[in-house]
Protein backbone atom coordinates (compact mmCIF):
# COMPACT_ATOMS: atom_id res chain seq x y z
CA UNK A 1 0.00 0.00 0.00
CA UNK A 2 1.52 3.51 -1.33
CA UNK A 3 1.67 5.35 2.27
CA UNK A 4 2.17 9.32 2.49
CA UNK A 5 5.14 8.27 4.08
CA UNK A 6 6.72 6.66 1.01
CA UNK A 7 5.24 9.06 -1.48
CA UNK A 8 7.59 12.26 1.08
CA UNK A 9 10.52 9.48 0.86
CA UNK A 10 11.05 9.73 -3.00
CA UNK A 11 8.79 13.36 -3.39
CA UNK A 12 12.08 15.02 -4.64
CA UNK A 13 12.39 12.10 -7.37
CA UNK A 14 9.18 12.38 -8.10
CA UNK A 15 9.30 16.33 -9.08
CA UNK A 16 12.63 15.88 -10.85
CA UNK A 17 11.02 13.20 -12.90
CA UNK A 18 8.25 15.09 -13.94
CA UNK A 19 9.94 18.25 -15.05
CA UNK A 20 12.00 16.35 -16.74
CA UNK A 21 9.04 15.38 -18.67
CA UNK A 22 8.06 18.83 -19.08
CA UNK A 23 11.71 19.70 -20.51
CA UNK A 24 11.11 16.70 -23.17
CA UNK A 25 7.47 18.08 -24.30
CA UNK A 26 8.21 22.05 -23.67
CA UNK A 27 12.11 22.31 -25.63
CA UNK A 28 11.11 21.11 -28.89
CA UNK A 29 8.22 24.22 -29.43
CA UNK A 30 11.46 26.08 -29.10
CA UNK A 31 12.91 28.24 -31.40
CA UNK A 32 16.91 27.70 -31.56
CA UNK A 33 17.57 31.05 -30.40
CA UNK A 34 14.82 30.71 -26.88
CA UNK A 35 16.18 27.01 -26.47
CA UNK A 36 18.58 28.73 -24.25
CA UNK A 37 15.66 29.44 -21.60
CA UNK A 38 15.73 25.17 -21.01
CA UNK A 39 18.30 26.40 -18.24
CA UNK A 40 16.23 28.65 -16.42
CA UNK A 41 13.43 25.89 -16.60
CA UNK A 42 15.81 23.53 -15.03
CA UNK A 43 17.21 25.79 -12.67
CA UNK A 44 14.15 27.23 -11.51
CA UNK A 45 12.22 23.89 -11.42
CA UNK A 46 14.71 22.48 -9.04
CA UNK A 47 14.62 25.16 -6.42
CA UNK A 48 11.29 24.73 -6.54
CA UNK A 49 11.69 21.08 -5.37
CA UNK A 50 13.93 21.91 -2.89
CA UNK A 51 11.36 24.17 -1.30
CA UNK A 52 8.26 21.78 -2.07
CA UNK A 53 10.73 19.39 -0.16
CA UNK A 54 12.06 21.31 2.91
CA UNK A 55 7.92 22.12 3.45
CA UNK A 56 6.67 18.86 2.55
CA UNK A 57 8.93 15.93 2.42
CA UNK A 58 11.27 16.30 5.43
CA UNK A 59 11.86 13.13 7.53
CA UNK A 60 10.82 12.07 11.01
CA UNK A 61 12.19 9.21 12.50
CA UNK A 62 14.42 7.12 10.56
CA UNK A 63 11.96 4.38 8.70
CA UNK A 64 12.51 1.61 6.38
CA UNK A 65 10.09 2.19 2.93
CA UNK A 66 9.50 0.29 -0.14
CA UNK A 67 10.14 -3.14 1.24
CA UNK A 68 13.16 -2.11 2.76
CA UNK A 69 14.86 -0.65 -0.51
CA UNK A 70 15.10 3.15 0.68
CA UNK A 71 16.01 4.19 4.11
CA UNK A 72 13.72 7.65 5.10
CA UNK A 73 16.17 10.15 7.23
CA UNK A 74 17.78 13.13 7.32
CA UNK A 75 20.94 11.48 6.01
CA UNK A 76 19.67 10.82 2.82
CA UNK A 77 17.21 14.32 2.78
CA UNK A 78 20.29 16.48 3.84
CA UNK A 79 22.52 14.97 0.78
CA UNK A 80 19.63 14.87 -1.45
CA UNK A 81 19.21 18.78 -0.99
CA UNK A 82 23.01 19.26 -1.54
CA UNK A 83 22.76 17.06 -5.25
CA UNK A 84 19.64 19.47 -6.01
CA UNK A 85 21.37 22.48 -5.10
CA UNK A 86 24.59 21.66 -7.26
CA UNK A 87 22.28 20.47 -10.46
CA UNK A 88 20.26 24.16 -9.86
CA UNK A 89 23.82 25.71 -10.17
CA UNK A 90 25.08 24.08 -12.53
CA UNK A 91 21.77 24.19 -14.98
CA UNK A 92 22.52 27.97 -14.35
CA UNK A 93 25.72 27.67 -15.84
CA UNK A 94 24.94 25.41 -18.65
CA UNK A 95 23.24 27.88 -20.31
CA UNK A 96 25.64 30.15 -21.83
CA UNK A 97 27.97 27.62 -22.50
CA UNK A 98 28.92 28.07 -26.58
CA UNK A 99 28.19 24.70 -27.57
CA UNK A 100 25.97 22.48 -24.88
CA UNK A 101 24.15 25.31 -23.47
CA UNK A 102 21.12 25.27 -25.75
CA UNK A 103 20.93 21.78 -26.02
CA UNK A 104 17.65 20.18 -23.73
CA UNK A 105 19.42 16.67 -23.61
CA UNK A 106 21.92 18.24 -21.49
CA UNK A 107 19.56 19.11 -18.62
CA UNK A 108 17.83 15.62 -19.24
CA UNK A 109 21.08 14.09 -18.46
CA UNK A 110 21.56 16.09 -15.56
CA UNK A 111 18.02 15.59 -14.27
CA UNK A 112 18.75 11.74 -14.99
CA UNK A 113 22.12 11.70 -13.22
CA UNK A 114 20.69 13.50 -9.93
CA UNK A 115 17.84 10.70 -9.49
CA UNK A 116 20.51 8.90 -9.17
CA UNK A 117 22.36 10.35 -6.86
CA UNK A 118 19.28 10.96 -4.71
CA UNK A 119 18.73 7.49 -4.77
CA UNK A 120 22.60 6.82 -3.87
CA UNK A 121 21.85 8.56 -0.36
CA UNK A 122 18.95 6.95 0.32
CA UNK A 123 19.53 3.17 -0.34
CA UNK A 124 19.32 0.61 1.90
CA UNK A 125 20.05 -2.19 -0.17
CA UNK A 126 22.98 -3.25 -2.53
CA UNK A 127 20.66 -3.91 -5.42
CA UNK A 128 19.01 -0.57 -5.11
CA UNK A 129 22.22 0.94 -4.69
CA UNK A 130 24.23 -0.64 -7.92
CA UNK A 131 21.19 0.51 -9.90
CA UNK A 132 21.35 3.53 -7.96
CA UNK A 133 25.13 4.20 -9.35
CA UNK A 134 24.70 3.36 -12.77
CA UNK A 135 21.69 5.50 -12.80
CA UNK A 136 23.81 8.69 -11.63
CA UNK A 137 27.18 7.24 -13.95
CA UNK A 138 26.00 6.60 -16.88
CA UNK A 139 24.79 10.26 -17.69
CA UNK A 140 27.46 11.74 -16.50
CA UNK A 141 29.37 9.43 -18.79
CA UNK A 142 27.47 11.41 -22.20
CA UNK A 143 27.57 14.51 -20.80
CA UNK A 144 31.74 14.44 -19.91
CA UNK A 145 32.06 13.78 -23.97
CA UNK A 146 29.17 15.76 -24.72
CA UNK A 147 31.22 17.89 -26.93
CA UNK A 148 31.81 15.38 -29.98
CA UNK A 149 33.64 17.77 -32.48
CA UNK A 150 35.98 18.61 -29.31
CA UNK A 151 38.80 15.96 -29.67
CA UNK A 152 39.72 16.76 -25.76
CA UNK A 153 35.86 16.08 -24.50
CA UNK A 154 35.57 12.64 -26.52
CA UNK A 155 38.46 11.51 -24.64
CA UNK A 156 37.46 12.54 -21.22
CA UNK A 157 33.65 10.62 -22.06
CA UNK A 158 35.71 7.58 -23.17
CA UNK A 159 38.05 7.42 -20.46
CA UNK A 160 35.66 8.45 -17.69
CA UNK A 161 33.75 5.32 -19.30
CA UNK A 162 36.02 2.83 -19.24
CA UNK A 163 37.04 3.58 -16.00
CA UNK A 164 34.03 3.78 -14.31
CA UNK A 165 33.07 0.59 -16.14
CA UNK A 166 36.01 -1.03 -14.88
CA UNK A 167 35.33 -0.23 -11.24
CA UNK A 168 31.35 -0.93 -11.15
CA UNK A 169 31.85 -4.68 -11.97
CA UNK A 170 34.55 -4.96 -9.22
CA UNK A 171 32.29 -3.48 -6.23
CA UNK A 172 29.14 -5.43 -8.50
CA UNK A 173 31.70 -8.86 -7.63
CA UNK A 174 32.14 -7.34 -3.46
CA UNK A 175 28.03 -6.81 -3.98
CA UNK A 176 27.58 -10.73 -4.53
CA UNK A 177 30.40 -11.98 -2.23
CA UNK A 178 28.75 -10.18 0.64
CA UNK A 179 25.37 -11.58 -0.08
CA UNK A 180 26.88 -15.09 -0.37
CA UNK A 181 28.56 -14.72 2.78
CA UNK A 182 25.35 -12.44 4.24
CA UNK A 183 22.33 -14.42 2.82
CA UNK A 184 20.76 -10.54 2.23
CA UNK A 185 21.20 -7.86 0.38
CA UNK A 186 19.93 -5.38 3.32
CA UNK A 187 22.43 -3.14 4.18
CA UNK A 188 20.80 -2.70 7.96
CA UNK A 189 20.86 -6.80 8.20
CA UNK A 190 24.41 -7.32 7.15
CA UNK A 191 26.21 -6.02 10.38
CA UNK A 192 23.53 -9.31 12.21
CA UNK A 193 24.72 -11.33 9.27
CA UNK A 194 28.45 -10.37 9.09
CA UNK A 195 29.82 -10.46 12.70
CA UNK A 196 33.70 -11.49 13.78
CA UNK A 197 32.53 -14.92 14.64
CA UNK A 198 30.67 -16.29 11.47
CA UNK A 199 33.24 -14.19 8.90
CA UNK A 200 37.16 -14.00 9.38
CA UNK A 201 38.99 -10.33 9.59
CA UNK A 202 41.06 -10.84 6.36
CA UNK A 203 37.78 -11.92 4.54
CA UNK A 204 35.68 -8.77 5.50
CA UNK A 205 39.02 -6.88 4.51
CA UNK A 206 38.80 -8.36 1.16
CA UNK A 207 35.28 -7.32 0.84
CA UNK A 208 35.36 -4.03 2.03
CA UNK A 209 38.41 -3.38 -0.84
CA UNK A 210 36.48 -4.72 -3.93
CA UNK A 211 33.48 -2.37 -2.78
CA UNK A 212 35.98 0.38 -1.82
CA UNK A 213 37.18 0.26 -5.85
CA UNK A 214 33.75 0.97 -6.81
CA UNK A 215 33.13 3.73 -4.43
CA UNK A 216 36.99 4.96 -4.44
CA UNK A 217 36.28 5.36 -8.22
CA UNK A 218 33.61 8.18 -7.48
CA UNK A 219 35.34 9.63 -4.94
CA UNK A 220 38.62 10.26 -7.07
CA UNK A 221 40.77 8.60 -4.47
CA UNK A 222 44.57 7.40 -4.86
CA UNK A 223 44.85 4.69 -6.43
CA UNK A 224 41.61 5.29 -8.43
CA UNK A 225 42.03 9.08 -9.27
CA UNK A 226 43.72 8.43 -12.63
CA UNK A 227 40.74 9.68 -14.54
CA UNK A 228 40.03 13.17 -13.04
CA UNK A 229 42.39 15.52 -14.47
CA UNK A 230 41.89 14.44 -17.89
CA UNK A 231 37.87 14.14 -17.42
CA UNK A 232 37.72 17.46 -15.66
CA UNK A 233 39.92 19.35 -18.40
CA UNK A 234 38.08 17.46 -21.73
CA UNK A 235 34.57 18.07 -20.41
CA UNK A 236 32.46 20.73 -20.37
CA UNK A 237 33.15 22.99 -17.55
CA UNK A 238 29.76 23.35 -16.02
CA UNK A 239 30.12 19.27 -15.98
CA UNK A 240 33.61 18.98 -14.59
CA UNK A 241 32.02 21.29 -11.62
CA UNK A 242 28.87 18.49 -11.04
CA UNK A 243 31.75 15.79 -11.37
CA UNK A 244 33.75 17.04 -8.50
CA UNK A 245 31.32 18.41 -6.59
CA UNK A 246 27.98 16.32 -6.46
CA UNK A 247 29.42 13.26 -7.83
CA UNK A 248 32.03 13.34 -4.92
CA UNK A 249 29.52 13.93 -2.53
CA UNK A 250 27.36 10.83 -3.44
CA UNK A 251 29.64 8.60 -3.36
CA UNK A 252 30.79 9.74 0.27
CA UNK A 253 27.24 9.12 0.93
CA UNK A 254 27.22 5.47 0.03
CA UNK A 255 30.85 5.38 1.54
CA UNK A 256 29.45 6.74 5.11
CA UNK A 257 26.45 4.25 5.39
CA UNK A 258 27.91 1.26 3.92
CA UNK A 259 30.88 0.88 6.39
CA UNK A 260 29.08 3.06 9.89
CA UNK A 261 26.06 0.61 9.11
CA UNK A 262 27.08 -2.68 7.76
CA UNK A 263 30.66 -3.23 8.76
CA UNK A 264 30.80 -1.57 12.37
CA UNK A 265 32.08 -4.73 14.17
CA UNK A 266 34.94 -4.81 11.85
CA UNK A 267 36.27 -0.92 11.94
CA UNK A 268 39.72 -1.61 12.93
CA UNK A 269 40.21 -2.90 9.71
CA UNK A 270 38.49 -0.57 7.47
CA UNK A 271 39.52 2.74 9.20
CA UNK A 272 43.00 1.36 9.21
CA UNK A 273 42.55 1.32 5.06
CA UNK A 274 41.12 4.60 5.15
CA UNK A 275 43.45 6.14 7.40
CA UNK A 276 46.04 5.12 4.43
CA UNK A 277 44.46 6.13 1.97
CA UNK A 278 43.14 9.12 3.31
CA UNK A 279 46.86 10.76 3.83
CA UNK A 280 48.40 9.06 0.18
CA UNK A 281 45.34 10.68 -1.35
CA UNK A 282 45.71 14.20 0.06
CA UNK A 283 49.43 14.09 -0.36
CA UNK A 284 49.17 12.53 -3.89
CA UNK A 285 46.69 15.50 -5.06
CA UNK A 286 48.43 18.61 -3.65
CA UNK A 287 52.11 17.21 -4.76
CA UNK A 288 50.79 17.13 -8.34
CA UNK A 289 48.48 19.94 -8.00
CA UNK A 290 51.64 22.49 -7.48
CA UNK A 291 53.04 21.42 -11.23
CA UNK A 292 49.79 22.03 -13.15
CA UNK A 293 49.85 24.96 -15.49
CA UNK A 294 46.15 24.64 -16.70
CA UNK A 295 43.55 25.89 -14.03
CA UNK A 296 41.17 22.81 -14.39
CA UNK A 297 43.74 20.38 -13.80
CA UNK A 298 44.70 21.98 -11.18
CA UNK A 299 40.94 22.05 -9.15
CA UNK A 300 40.95 18.23 -10.64
CA UNK A 301 44.16 17.60 -8.70
CA UNK A 302 42.95 19.66 -5.50
CA UNK A 303 39.97 17.48 -5.51
CA UNK A 304 41.52 14.86 -5.53
CA UNK A 305 42.81 15.89 -2.36
CA UNK A 306 40.13 17.58 -0.57
CA UNK A 307 38.59 13.69 -0.94
CA UNK A 308 41.51 12.59 1.49
CA UNK A 309 40.78 15.34 3.92
CA UNK A 310 37.55 14.53 3.96
CA UNK A 311 37.89 11.00 4.31
CA UNK A 312 39.42 12.00 7.91
CA UNK A 313 35.76 12.22 9.37
CA UNK A 314 35.18 8.33 8.04
CA UNK A 315 38.09 7.30 9.68
CA UNK A 316 36.99 8.52 12.86
CA UNK A 317 34.32 6.58 12.85
CA UNK A 318 32.42 8.44 15.34
CA UNK A 319 29.14 10.70 15.35
CA UNK A 320 32.09 13.93 15.36
CA UNK A 321 33.03 12.29 12.29
CA UNK A 322 30.51 11.74 9.81
CA UNK A 323 29.46 15.09 11.05
CA UNK A 324 32.06 16.62 9.86
CA UNK A 325 31.86 14.78 6.80
CA UNK A 326 28.43 16.14 5.70
CA UNK A 327 29.55 19.81 6.66
CA UNK A 328 32.74 19.25 4.72
CA UNK A 329 30.80 18.20 1.98
CA UNK A 330 28.65 21.13 2.00
CA UNK A 331 30.41 23.53 2.28
CA UNK A 332 33.07 21.68 -0.97
CA UNK A 333 30.11 21.71 -3.01
CA UNK A 334 29.27 25.85 -2.95
CA UNK A 335 32.85 26.09 -3.08
CA UNK A 336 34.39 23.82 -5.65
CA UNK A 337 31.51 25.24 -7.79
CA UNK A 338 32.07 28.45 -7.17
CA UNK A 339 35.56 27.72 -8.44
CA UNK A 340 34.13 26.03 -11.16
CA UNK A 341 32.06 28.88 -12.07
CA UNK A 342 34.81 32.00 -12.32
CA UNK A 343 36.73 29.14 -15.17
CA UNK A 344 33.48 28.96 -16.94
CA UNK A 345 33.36 32.65 -16.82
CA UNK A 346 36.80 33.31 -17.72
CA UNK A 347 37.03 31.12 -20.81
CA UNK A 348 33.85 31.53 -21.94
CA UNK A 349 35.15 35.40 -23.27
CA UNK A 350 38.53 34.19 -23.47
CA UNK A 351 38.87 30.53 -24.62
CA UNK A 352 41.81 30.16 -22.27
CA UNK A 353 42.81 28.03 -19.59
CA UNK A 354 46.00 28.30 -18.47
CA UNK A 355 46.72 30.08 -14.91
CA UNK A 356 48.98 32.57 -16.61
CA UNK A 357 46.39 33.60 -19.27
CA UNK A 358 44.42 34.87 -16.03
CA UNK A 359 46.94 37.79 -15.46
CA UNK A 360 45.57 41.07 -14.98
CA UNK A 361 42.10 39.29 -14.42
CA UNK A 362 41.21 41.79 -11.30
CA UNK A 363 41.52 44.46 -13.70
CA UNK A 364 39.58 43.18 -16.51
CA UNK A 365 36.14 42.10 -13.93
CA UNK A 366 37.11 42.68 -9.83
CA UNK A 367 34.08 41.46 -9.10
CA UNK A 368 34.70 38.08 -10.87
CA UNK A 369 38.61 38.25 -8.85
CA UNK A 370 37.13 38.85 -5.98
CA UNK A 371 34.60 35.33 -5.96
CA UNK A 372 37.51 33.48 -7.45
CA UNK A 373 39.59 34.97 -4.12
CA UNK A 374 36.64 33.64 -2.21
CA UNK A 375 36.43 30.16 -3.77
CA UNK A 376 40.74 29.69 -3.85
CA UNK A 377 40.71 31.15 0.20
CA UNK A 378 38.38 28.46 1.29
CA UNK A 379 39.99 25.73 -0.50
CA UNK A 380 42.72 26.67 1.14
CA UNK A 381 40.69 26.87 4.29
CA UNK A 382 41.76 30.34 5.45
CA UNK A 383 38.57 31.71 7.58
CA UNK A 384 36.63 32.89 7.39
CA UNK A 385 35.45 30.67 4.62
CA UNK A 386 33.84 27.61 4.43
CA UNK A 387 36.82 25.35 3.88
CA UNK A 388 38.00 26.37 7.20
CA UNK A 389 35.45 25.55 9.17
CA UNK A 390 34.82 22.20 7.44
CA UNK A 391 38.61 21.34 7.75
CA UNK A 392 38.24 22.47 11.78
CA UNK A 393 35.25 19.91 12.31
CA UNK A 394 37.07 17.37 10.30
CA UNK A 395 40.67 17.74 12.01
CA UNK A 396 38.62 17.56 15.24
CA UNK A 397 37.19 14.22 14.84
CA UNK A 398 40.57 12.97 13.53
CA UNK A 399 42.10 13.98 16.75
CA UNK A 400 39.27 12.70 18.74
CA UNK A 401 39.50 9.11 17.36
CA UNK A 402 43.22 9.41 18.00
CA UNK A 403 44.30 9.49 14.55
CA UNK A 404 46.58 12.53 15.41
CA UNK A 405 49.04 11.58 12.77
CA UNK A 406 46.48 11.75 10.06
CA UNK A 407 45.83 14.91 11.29
CA UNK A 408 48.98 16.51 11.16
CA UNK A 409 49.17 14.77 7.63
CA UNK A 410 46.21 17.07 6.69
CA UNK A 411 47.69 20.47 8.23
CA UNK A 412 50.89 19.72 6.22
CA UNK A 413 49.00 19.40 3.57
CA UNK A 414 46.64 22.04 3.90
CA UNK A 415 50.06 24.34 3.85
CA UNK A 416 51.16 22.85 0.48
CA UNK A 417 47.21 23.84 -0.46
CA UNK A 418 47.68 27.42 -0.02
CA UNK A 419 50.72 27.50 -2.12
CA UNK A 420 49.37 26.71 -5.29
CA UNK A 421 45.81 28.31 -4.50
CA UNK A 422 48.00 31.15 -3.71
CA UNK A 423 50.19 30.95 -6.61
CA UNK A 424 47.21 31.31 -9.20
CA UNK A 425 45.52 34.18 -7.20
CA UNK A 426 48.94 36.28 -7.79
CA UNK A 427 48.31 36.17 -11.66
CA UNK A 428 45.15 37.54 -10.89
CA UNK A 429 46.07 40.25 -8.91
CA UNK A 430 49.66 41.02 -9.36
CA UNK A 431 50.36 40.43 -13.06
CA UNK A 432 49.34 42.29 -16.13
CA UNK A 433 48.23 41.36 -19.64
CA UNK A 434 51.14 41.47 -22.04
CA UNK A 435 50.03 45.05 -23.61
CA UNK A 436 48.49 46.24 -19.79
CA UNK A 437 45.30 47.21 -22.19
CA UNK A 438 42.88 45.45 -19.24
CA UNK A 439 40.10 48.16 -19.79
CA UNK A 440 40.05 47.06 -23.30
CA UNK A 441 39.27 43.39 -22.99
CA UNK A 442 36.20 43.45 -20.09
CA UNK A 443 35.17 39.94 -18.56
CA UNK A 444 31.02 39.90 -18.98
CA UNK A 445 28.78 38.06 -17.13
CA UNK A 446 26.01 37.17 -18.18
CA UNK A 447 22.68 36.88 -15.80
CA UNK A 448 22.97 33.37 -15.23
CA UNK A 449 26.18 33.12 -14.38
CA UNK A 450 26.20 36.41 -12.27
CA UNK A 451 23.05 35.02 -10.35
CA UNK A 452 24.44 31.38 -9.96
CA UNK A 453 28.08 33.03 -8.50
CA UNK A 454 26.45 35.31 -6.29
CA UNK A 455 24.83 32.85 -4.38
CA UNK A 456 27.79 30.65 -4.07
CA UNK A 457 29.79 33.46 -3.08
CA UNK A 458 27.35 34.34 -0.13
CA UNK A 459 27.10 30.16 0.38
CA UNK A 460 30.88 30.53 1.10
CA UNK A 461 30.56 32.75 3.51
CA UNK A 462 27.66 32.03 5.28
CA UNK A 463 29.04 28.17 5.89
CA UNK A 464 32.16 29.77 7.42
CA UNK A 465 30.67 32.86 9.54
CA UNK A 466 27.13 31.41 10.65
CA UNK A 467 28.11 27.95 10.40
CA UNK A 468 25.72 26.72 13.30
CA UNK A 469 22.57 26.25 11.72
CA UNK A 470 24.77 24.03 9.18
CA UNK A 471 26.26 22.01 11.56
CA UNK A 472 23.23 21.60 13.60
CA UNK A 473 21.82 19.77 10.17
CA UNK A 474 24.69 17.80 9.71
CA UNK A 475 24.71 17.06 13.19
CA UNK A 476 21.06 15.92 12.71
CA UNK A 477 22.11 13.98 9.22
CA UNK A 478 25.33 11.91 11.06
CA UNK A 479 22.74 10.92 14.25
CA UNK A 480 20.29 8.80 12.34
CA UNK A 481 24.12 6.55 11.46
CA UNK A 482 24.26 5.76 15.56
Amino acid sequence: MFTPVMFASILPEILILALAVILLVVEPFWKEDQRRNVGWLTAGGLFITIIVSLLFGQPGEPIAVFGGMIRFDWLGFFFKLLFMFAAAVTALMLMDHEKAGQRGEAYLLLLASLIGMNLMAVSADLIMLYLAIETASIPLYILAGFLLVDDRSTEAGFKYLLFGTLASTIMLYGFSLIFGFAGTTNLYQLSEMLTVGSLSPLVAFCLIVLVLVGIGFKLAIVPFHFWAPDVYEGSPTPVAGFLSTASKAAGFSVIVRFLFVAFPEFAPSWTLILAALSAITMTVGNLLAMSQTNIKRLLAYSSIAHAGYALIGVVAFSQLGATGVIFYLAAYIVTNLLAFGVVMAFSRVTGLEDIKDYAGMSRRNPWLGLMMLAAFLSLAGMPPFGGFVGKVFVFAAGVQANYTWLVVVGILNSILGVYYYLNAMKYVYLYRMPNEDEENHPISLPRPYAIALVILTIGVILVGTVFAPWFTWSDAAALNLF
